[in-house]
């Protein structure tokens, strides 16, 4: 047992002590103890030892949900070195550009990105380590010997660099060391009562940090079962939820719309539930709604990369009266909403979020300038825009970004979505600003129907009329089959502007 590491890459080695027996991971027909997560974790340090890999380093894992990128992420912490997910969804120069930016030492990936990794240049070409080919599960760093490592890792060590969407410019890596992931569990931990046997669907992709942060790593730190899923089918997740019966699942809004739409969801078992928490994305009431009215017990909070990710959480007590809402501060997280002159905003009046806590990130790494832009005097600079009611709930309004100002107004796009999205026939949109003569710029909403819907941008504009301010109401009204999402299903603003922003 390591008695010098106080990091994440210890968790398997305490949880092995405490129930070494109990299941840790649920992959397919493959059940994973504990005892069996510590020697794997151990087995692929050595290997990744053998392969140079020292404190300090960069450590790479590039493929879907797998039991190996756990193994990985626990072996990178034994060893004090870095553990960098990258998303799986991107495109070989993007693959390039963070491991260049990283100075990633050791690239481990699955069989499906055999053609990206071997297309990666010289230059920026790691040490490769392939897994999950023929052999499946078993072909992975593993097979080394499980030789016990006693590194010193302590709580300020970086444990991970997390790339952000990229949503401005090239991607930041989020440096989150083992303390921040660490108290960003134990805020999880006290806001939703995480059981010891608890059975957590994990559907959401794990390189990014609400997976991760919000339900994989606080289920295994209390002892549950992590069932993971490679990627997110509504079929097989209404089958999981029935088979394995889940008590927890993580969501961006994305997902929970389309288990709710799914031909099964009204006649599927889902009374083992106890905990959905989505996030991710603004959370439309019609999505809240959903999952009420079939008496079960929605969560929604609000959180980002840097954060690892937790800053927010609207419990289900609250769910139904503060609808809307993002909720009160996690445990040990505080925020402040300021205005333009970085005094606290009063109550209802829009301002910037900042959020300070140990679960904040380091820095950006690499980038000095970027990170004295958001960190400062002990509070991130989130650039969301946010107002807080008299109970002290927080409600979100847009990203600063994103605000459109036409002929002086403010418009804030987040709630005209929101409006647009209570239409029977909409099932997806995005609400952008593009250029006028006469204003300046006028809102622009970028629309996909439900299948089979007929609705017309005269339909659309008059039922938001009905329900917004008429200079809040867009000008134009496009429609499309469907619009960029991110990894994390998030609409990718930035490529909607650039598709459809213009007049």
């Amino acid at each position: 047992m390591n008695v010098r590491n106080r990091g994440l890459g210890s968790w398997p080695a305490r949880r092995a002590r405490m129930t070494p027996a109990a299941v840790a991971i649920t992959y397919g027909d493959q059940s994973i103890t504990y005892a069996d997560l510590h020697e794997r974790s151990t087995r692929t340090a050595r290997a990744l030892r053998d392969l140079g890999v020292n404190a300090g380093d960069r450590v790479a894992y590039l493929g879907p949900n797998h039991p190996v990128y756990l193994e990985v992420l626990f072996a990178a912490g034994l060893l004090g070195a870095v553990f960098v997910p990258l998303n799986a969804r991107s495109a070989a120069a993007e693959i390039e550009y963070v491991l260049a930016d990283a100075g990633v030492s050791v690239l481990v990936h699955t069989a499906e990105h055999n053609a990206q990794v071997a297309a990666l240049p010289e230059a920026v070409r790691p040490g490769i380590v392939r897994v999950g080919g023929p052999g499946g599960y078993d072909e992975s760093p593993a097979a080394a010997p499980a030789v016990p490592i006693d590194e010193p890792v302590t709580l300020d060590d970086d444990c991970l660099i997390m790339y952000t969407s990229g949503s401005t410019g090239r991607p930041k890596g989020a440096v989150l060391t083992h303390g921040n992931l660490t108290w960003n569990c134990l805020n999880v931990l006290v806001e939703s009562d995480v059981a010891g046997d608890e059975v957590a669907l994990v559907a959401a992709p794990l390189f990014h940090a609400a997976a991760l942060g919000m339900i994989c790593l606080p289920t295994l730190l209390k002892g549950g079962r992590v069932v993971l899923l490679s990627k997110f089918d509504p079929a097989t997740v209404l089958d999981l939820i029935e088979r394995e019966r889940v008590t927890w699942i993580f969501g961006v809004p994305t997902m929970f719309d389309a288990l709710a739409a799914h031909s099964r969801w009204a006649g599927t078992d889902l009374s083992s539930l106890r905990i959905l928490l989505c996030g991710g994305a603004p959370v439309p009431h019609s999505t809240i709604r959903r999952y009420l009215d079939r008496g079960l017990g929605f969560v929604q909070g609000y959180g980002m990369t840097e954060a690892a990710p937790g800053v927010l959480v609207l419990d289900r007590a609250n769910a139904e009266s503060k609808l809307g809402s993002a909720g009160v501060p996690s445990f040990f997280t505080d925020i402040r909403v300021v205005d333009g002159e970085g005094e606290d905003a009063g109550t209802g009046v829009r301002g910037e979020v900042l959020v300070s806590g140990p679960n904040v990130m380091r820095e950006y790494w690499g980038r000095p300038d970027s990170t004295s832009d958001v960190l400062r005097d002990g509070w991130f600079h989130t650039g969301d825009v946010a107002t807080v009611d008299a109970d002290g709930y927080v409600f979100i309004v847009d990203r600063i970004k994103d605000v459109i100002i036409s002929g002086g107004e403010n418009i804030y796009p987040a709630e005209v979505e929101n409006e647009l999205c209570r239409h029977p026939e909409v099932a997806m949109c995005a609400v952008i600003g593009v250029p006028d003569e006469l204003w300046g710029e006028v809102g622009k909403a970028v629309v996909v129907l439900v299948d089979g819907a007929h609705a017309t941008a005269d339909d659309l504009l008059a039922f938001l009329r009905e329900r917004l301010a008429g200079f809040k109401v867009p000008k134009y009204v496009e429609f499309t089959a469907d619009l960029p999402i991110t990894g994390s299903g998030k609409i990718r603003k930035t490529d909607v502007r650039q598709l459809y922003g213009r007049s």
